[in-house]
C-alpha cells in the first residue's frame, strides 16, 4: 500500500491562497486506510482552513468530497460536473492520484495535500512499516521474500556489514538484522546457495526510466 502523510497546513494554505472556491478531493483508496486522505481527513482539513481563514479575516468556499481511488478513471465520473464550479483542487492522494486529477482536470489548478512517503504494509492502526521502494529491481526472489533494500539500514545486496551484532542492526539493538533474517528464512527453507551469489550492482531502473522521460519531454520541447 502506498503511504501517505499529510503536508503542513501553511503550505496547503499557502498553496490556495489566490483561490476563492476551492474543492477538497480525498480518497477511498490508500490514502484513506492510512488515514492520511479518506472522508474523515478531508473533513478535518476543511475544517483547519477554514478556522484559518477566520482567524485572518477572510473567507474562501472550502467543499469536500471523496472518491474510491484517484488512480482509476472509473471513479471519476460523478466529479465531471461538480469540479466545473470551483476554482481550484486539492488532492488528498499519493502522487499518482494527484497526477490523473491534473490530467482528468487540465484547466484546474491541482494541490496535493499530502506527502507521498512509501510503499508498505499495516501493522496495526495508524502503524506501517515500509516494506518497498520500487526500486525497479526487485532481489525478494533470492532473499526469501525480506527486502534488503529497505529492511537493511544500508540498503546492502550481499550481505551483512561488519556492525551487525547477535542478529541485530548497529544503530539500535530493537531492530533486527535484516540479511540475519534473510538467512535464517532461506536456511529453514534450505536455499542458502541463493545468498552465496554475488548479486550486481543496483541500476536503480526506476530513477533511468525517469531521466529517459525527463529527456523525452527535453526534447520534445526543443523542437516545438
Amino acid at each position: 500500500m502506498v503511504k501517505s502523510k499529510r503536508k503542513p497546513l501553511n503550505e496547503i494554505m499557502g498553496s490556495i491562497q489566490a483561490y476563492s472556491r476551492i474543492f477538497n478531493i480525498g480518497c477511498g483508496g490508500c490514502a484513506s486506510v492510512c488515514l492520511a486522505g479518506g472522508q474523515r481527513e478531508v473533513n478535518a482539513l476543511n475544517s483547519e482552513i477554514t478556522a484559518e481563514l477566520k482567524s485572518q479575516g477572510l473567507h474562501k468556499q472550502i467543499d469536500g468530497y471523496t472518491i474510491e481511488r484517484q488512480c482509476n478513471n472509473q471513479f471519476f465520473q460523478g466529479l465531471d460536473e461538480i469540479v466545473q464550479k470551483y476554482d481550484c483542487l486539492l488532492s488528498m492522494a499519493c502522487g499518482a492520484g494527484v497526477q490523473f486529477l491534473a490530467e482528468r482536470f487540465p484547466t484546474k489548478p491541482v494541490f496535493p495535500a499530502l506527502n507521498t512517503i512509501s510503499i508498505g504494509i499495516d501493522r496495526d492502526i495508524g502503524l506501517y512499516e515500509e516494506r518497498c521502494r520500487a526500486c525497479g529491481e526487485c532481489v525478494l526472489g533470492y532473499t526469501g521474500g525480506i527486502c534488503p533494500v529497505t529492511r537493511c539500514a544500508k540498503s546492502l545486496f550481499n550481505g551483512p556489514c561488519g556492525g551487525t551484532n547477535k542478529g541485530k542492526c548497529e544503530i539500535s539493538s530493537e531492530i533486527p538484522c535484516a540479511w540475519q533474517e534473510i538467512y535464517v528464512r532461506l536456511k529453514d527453507q534450505n536455499r542458502l546457495n541463493d545468498i552465496r551469489k554475488i548479486r550486481p550492482v543496483m541500476l536503480w531502473q526506476n530513477q533511468v526510466q525517469r531521466m529517459t522521460v525527463q529527456e523525452s519531454y527535453r526534447q520534445r520541447y526543443a523542437q516545438s
